[in-house]
């Protein structure tokens, strides 16, 4: 059996991926309260989409800044970047479909709970579709009690995150949720990897597939770059009380002018003829 080592940088790797983890949870977390206080349909539905890109943005960064730090004694690691890809594409479309059910659900609870549920289920589908995207010389095998704790993990953490983006409206509140939640996915992560055991087999075959230094810190910088941009974008927009304050003031301008307006053009009684 082959040593492995989760953190080969040290903290660094595990460092970063909480944080990236923290950006994409704060993120989803602010755009799914956003939606839910939309007026209009496409805006909910934009708020929606940008949701699930951020939360599925953010774990599946997270996932792969942390395997930068993951070593194999024995064997060098390569990644299918097709397979690694459709980890990435599969966790967008299973987290959205959780938000959107979240988003557009009437029944509150069990649109919470169909929601985890689907959110859950694609975060552990990323992360295992994630770890079958690896090249060793070797072999991969996982305990399977490991691996049901984990998909359980992953399902918590979502449901706990959606609930929060149901309930908790103030800065301060989602930014609390978002470390929770953080936390929450980086625990999925070591314990799924907890669950790997890897069977060394010594060749002098060359891998297929791209080292990480190839192909999975580009793509992790380039999405991580992505999060901050939309981070910034979502701090500067305007929160539904802004809006509605906004519109007041607005109004009550309007309502000045018109009346200030009406006013001016009343009619001057003509003076009486002199005598």
């Amino acid at each position: 059996m082959g040593h492995l080592d989760h953190a080969a940088y040290g903290w660094l790797t595990p460092v970063l991926s909480y944080v990236m983890a923290c950006i994409g949870a704060a993120l989803g977390l602010r755009c799914t309260v956003c939606a839910l206080a939309a007026t209009t349909g496409s805006s909910r539905r934009n708020w929606l989409l940008t949701a699930a890109s951020a939360i599925g943005t953010g774990i599946w960064t997270m996932h792969f800044v942390a395997m930068l730090g993951f070593d194999v004694t024995g064997t060098e690691i390569h990644y299918n970047v097709p397979l690694t890809v459709l980890s990435l594409l599969g966790a967008m479309l299973v987290v959205g479909a959780g938000v959107f059910a979240v988003g557009y659900g009437r029944a509150r609870g069990r649109s919470l709970v169909l929601g985890g549920l689907t959110t859950g289920l694609g975060v552990a589908s990323m992360h295992y579709l994630g770890m079958a995207a690896l090249r060793l010389h070797g072999s991969v095998s996982y305990d399977p009690l490991m691996v049901g704790l984990s998909v359980v993990i992953a399902v918590v953490a979502a449901t706990a995150a959606l609930w929060a983006a149901l309930n908790i409206k103030s800065p301060v509140a989602v930014t609390v949720a978002s470390l929770v939640m953080g936390a929450a996915v980086s625990s999925m992560h070591y314990t799924g990897m907890l669950a790997v055991a890897v069977r060394v087999v010594p060749s002098e075959q060359a891998l297929p597939g791209a080292t990480a230094m190839q192909f999975i810190f580009p793509l992790a910088v380039g999405l991580g770059s992505y999060l901050f941009i939309t981070s910034a974008f979502v701090a500067l927009s305007p929160t539904a009380d802004e809006r509605a304050a906004s519109a007041s003031a607005s109004a009550s301008a309007s309502a000045a002018r018109h009346l200030g307006g009406g006013q001016a053009a009343a009619p001057v009684a003509p003076s009486a003829p002199a005598r």
